[in-house]
């Protein structure tokens, strides 16, 4: 029997990285996609719009599948891809020449690797037991 702590500490990861995505991730790009169209044209990228829906749609899709434990495996992995290729791209910190601004994106860069390393162990480990994943196993 799994004790409380290993209960909940897997509950509380999901709720935790779930809203991160939803929130200031996928509902804070919907509602200033200008915004955030210029500063991804900042960091040179192309094909904008179909880069920002992608965002958004693997964001929120993916954050409400690891919030709920729906497909968790599945939906970390894929989250865990998309923060890797977003620390790349938009936290270059490596090619940032004011000391203030590569200050600020490699903090970026390496909060962005601290949930990484939460999605990738819940893609080895799952949802644990208050999930949607653990109620189709047990009934």
């Amino acid at each position: 029997m799994l004790s409380r702590l290993e209960s909940l500490c897997p509950l509380a990861g999901r709720i935790i990285l779930g809203l991160y995505f939803i929130l200031p991730g996928a509902i804070l790009k919907i509602t200033d996609m200008q915004g955030t169209s210029e500063y991804m044209a900042s960091k040179g990228m192309v094909m904008i719009p179909v880069f920002l829906g992608l965002t958004i749609l693997l964001q929120l899709g993916g954050g409400l599948a690891v919030l709920v434990g729906y497909q968790t495996k599945i939906a970390a992995f894929l989250l865990a891809g998309l923060t890797l290729v977003i620390s790349i791209v938009m936290h270059d910190f490596w090619d940032v020449s004011d000391a203030l601004q590569r200050g600020h994106e490699t903090q970026n860069f390496v909060k962005n690797m601290g949930i990484m390393a939460g999605l990738l162990a819940m893609a080895g480990l799952g949802a644990g037991p208050f999930s949607v994943d653990n109620r189709k196993t047990q009934g």
